[in-house]
């Protein structure tokens, strides 16, 4: 019984997200709103995989720009230059991102605080610079053209709301694994690791693999990620990819609420659908994003999503204790 209650706790909001991922296009009045749907499920796929590596662990990457637009390179190239349909560039580019993230991860993750942000950011310029670089293959500042959509088995994801369900589809399934990942024991040998490395050294804690394998997840949730947007758009430019892409991811994750995955979806809905509202401000994007950011670290240095939480709990907090002495 008990472990049957378990389990209605860690699927039923899972199962109440993915009902309303299945109905919310009913109330989407034009293909417009689709789009910026399917750039929160873009996005929110990202946020979860850098939630896990910041929230739960305690590592900081300002880096992962990088491997979003690795994973829609990789694909993308494969497809325009290579004529590979684009599910069988899905693979090449998972496996292509995993890697380098192991091979930057090893070196890189005994590295701490600052020195870890700085490493990760060079990792994110390097990356940029080739995308500019490597014309033959990038198509430099110009881009990248001619990639193909997805298909699979001959149906055609080639609307905008076919698309939504492919991503919600992925989305789902990045959440489910988050899911089980943060209530399994490797979430709490995570947890264990953000409180002390030391602590958790001495507990038995493997460290430097668990570390590095979360690394590793968070750049393969951003290449799933990438290769969404390579196909959905079908044009690459490196601009997509810059330094301050990887801010404004860290700020989702922060805004969101650290350390909780539905933070992440929170935090990524937020902050790509509020620029459709300020577009006045457009020339002033990443102020308002620095403005919203400090507000909620002083106000609610918990995240907006906990914030919230707290500030429901204290306004019915009362009633809830004065119904109880009555009963």
């Amino acid at each position: 019984m008990k472990r049957t209650s378990l389990t209605r706790t860690r699927y039923g909001g899972f199962a109440v997200f993915a009902l309303f991922l299945l109905l919310l296009p009913l109330a989407v009045t034009n293909d417009y709103y689709l789009n910026v749907l399917i750039f929160i499920g873009i996005h929110s796929i990202i946020a979860m995989g850098l939630d896990l590596l910041m929230g739960y662990t305690g590592q900081i990457s300002l880096g992962h720009a990088a491997f979003f637009g690795l994973g829609g390179y990789i694909s993308g190239i494969l497809s325009a230059k290579g004529g590979w349909t684009a599910l069988a560039g899905l693979p090449l580019a998972i496996l292509g991102v995993g890697l380098i993230a192991w091979v930057i991860g090893v070196p890189t993750l005994k590295l701490h605080g600052h020195y870890l942000a700085m490493a990760t950011l060079g990792f994110g310029m390097i990356v940029f610079i080739f995308f500019n670089e490597l014309v033959p293959l990038t198509g430099g500042p110009s881009g990248l053209t001619g990639i193909e959509g997805v298909s699979v088995l001959g149906f055609a994801f080639d609307s905008d709301l076919k698309y939504y369900y492919l991503v919600a589809s992925a989305l789902l399934l990045a959440l489910l694994l988050s899911i089980n990942i943060v209530r399994s024991r490797v979430g709490r040998a995570l947890r264990a690791i953000h409180g002390s490395e030391v602590a958790s050294s001495v507990l038995g804690v493997n460290v430097a693999r668990f570390k590095v394998a979360i690394f590793v997840l968070s750049a393969v949730y951003a290449a799933l990620a990438g290769w969404l947007y390579a196909h959905y758009i079908t044009f690459l430019s490196p601009s997509s990819f810059g330094f301050l892409f990887s801010v404004k991811l860290v700020t989702m994750v922060v805004i969101g609420s650290l350390g909780s995955i539905w933070g992440g979806i929170f935090g990524a809905a937020l902050l790509t659908s509020l620029p459709e509202f300020l577009f006045v401000f457009e020339k002033y994007e990443t102020t308002v994003f620095g403005l919203i950011l400090i507000l909620v670290m002083i106000f609610m240095p918990k995240g907006l999503l906990r914030g919230i939480e707290d500030l429901v709990l204290r306004i019915l907090g009362p009633r809830v204790k004065g119904e109880g002495s009555k009963g």
